[in-house]
């Protein structure tokens, strides 16, 4: 075992685990993971829920409680997952309270099925805020058309948000701005800035499946030497986006005048969170989505073999973002030469990645339902 964990930490990215159940709570594993393997918080999305509560590993009796209080599905389902949740950001609590705020969090995606209606995200994220009543917490929002201005009102009533489903850099500008402009609302509104925070989360992972698909099709030398390139290449201009707005770690780039203003009034920096980051292709070294995305002020959410794999064997040697902003610029531009289109591919994986995230909730309301039929009490 090495301590590539450690190491990533000490490089400035926070090490948050993409998985929560409630095995994984009350087991003890959660807690084992904080204090073993440098994990700082945890995030959640209707694909894990749907894996973890169709399992049925500890929700036996909630179930069989709700379901003699005949609740609606829908209900059933926020009352599991808010729980697991508020258990898991309970555990957090000492990691969220020793880095003022920063850590220790836990996300909680709000219904996938709102993905492009503005006004019921807001509502349901402020309805969420309140079920799993916690300071670190983070409401899940999708980086929709529909979920940018819903981001800013959320941000302007002091909730904080992780920006979710994020894929292209133009959308990212846009994520940041809401982001900026919800702060703006905040101070307005006479709110303590240094409690909102962020993450924007930069799907890594998906960018390459959906890109060495189409380069296979090519099949051509310059196809199969494009492979594999493109995630890492898309989610490190994602970073010299972020310097531009909040500036670089070192001050070789300037904070933008709007963000220095807001700094000044004790706002914490939209961190970038890269997410889907276990290696789809067996090709690839399963930490590379960790290995080659070290850089300060970030996070890297991974799944539970992806971090026993950086544990294991990753192997990192300091920041290998910076330096290669026009490297990656020359690897997208590769792309376009070889007639693949970068905005066809981003705007097609958002709109998968809320149609999956959708069918998985279905999934999890078809199985909690299941649940809820078996377990009713008779009649009589």
């Amino acid at each position: 075992m090495t301590d590539a964990l450690k190491r990533l930490s000490e490089e400035g990215v926070a090490i948050w685990l993409d998985d929560l159940s409630r095995k994984r709570i009350t087991s003890g594993n959660l807690a084992e993971l904080i204090d073993q393997q440098h994990v700082v918080g945890v995030t959640t999305n209707p694909s894990i829920f749907q894996k973890a509560i169709s399992s049925g590993d500890g929700y036996e009796q909630q179930l069989a409680d709700l379901a003699v209080r005949k609740v609606t599905v829908e209900e059933a389902v926020r009352m599991i997952t808010t729980a697991d949740v508020r258990d898991a950001a309970d555990i957090l609590r000492p990691v969220f309270e020793v880095t003022g705020g920063q850590d220790g969090r836990v996300s909680i995606e709000v219904d996938p099925r709102l993905a492009h209606k503005t006004e019921p995200t807001i509502a349901e994220a402020k309805q969420l805020a309140w079920l799993v009543d916690r300071p670190n917490t983070l409401i899940k929002i999708p980086a929709t058309k529909a979920g940018l201005p819903a981001i800013t009102e959320v941000i302007g009533k002091g909730i904080s948000v992780n920006v979710t489903l994020i894929f292209s850099l133009a959308r990212y500008r846009e994520v940041m701005d809401a982001y900026l402009t919800g702060l703006e609302k905040a101070k307005a509104a006479g709110l303590d800035l240094s409690k909102i925070q962020s993450v924007a989360s930069f799907f890594v992972s998906r960018v390459d499946t959906e890109i060495d698909k189409r380069l296979d099709a090519l099949g051509t030398p310059e196809a199969k030497e494009a492979r594999g390139k493109a995630g890492l290449a898309n989610a490190r201009l994602a970073y010299e986006a972020y310097e531009e707005v909040f500036g670089s770690a070192d001050n070789s780039t300037p904070p933008s005048d709007r963000w220095a203003a807001l700094d000044k009034a004790q706002a914490n920096k939209q961190r970038p969170l890269w997410a889907s980051t276990g290696v789809k292709d067996p090709a690839y070294k399963d930490t590379m989505y960790v290995e080659d995305l070290v850089a300060p002020g970030t996070v890297n959410t991974m799944p539970e073999a992806t971090l026993e794999a950086t544990a294991d064997h990753g192997r990192i040697t300091g920041n290998t973002v910076h330096g290669t902003y026009e490297q990656s610029r020359d690897e997208l531009e590769a792309l376009e030469k070889l007639g693949i289109s970068y905005d066809d591919v981003v705007q097609l994986l958002e709109e998968e990645g809320v149609e999956k995230f959708a069918s998985s909730w279905n999934d999890l309301l078809k199985s909690t339902e299941a649940e809820l039929k078996r377990l009713a009490p008779s009649e009589g």
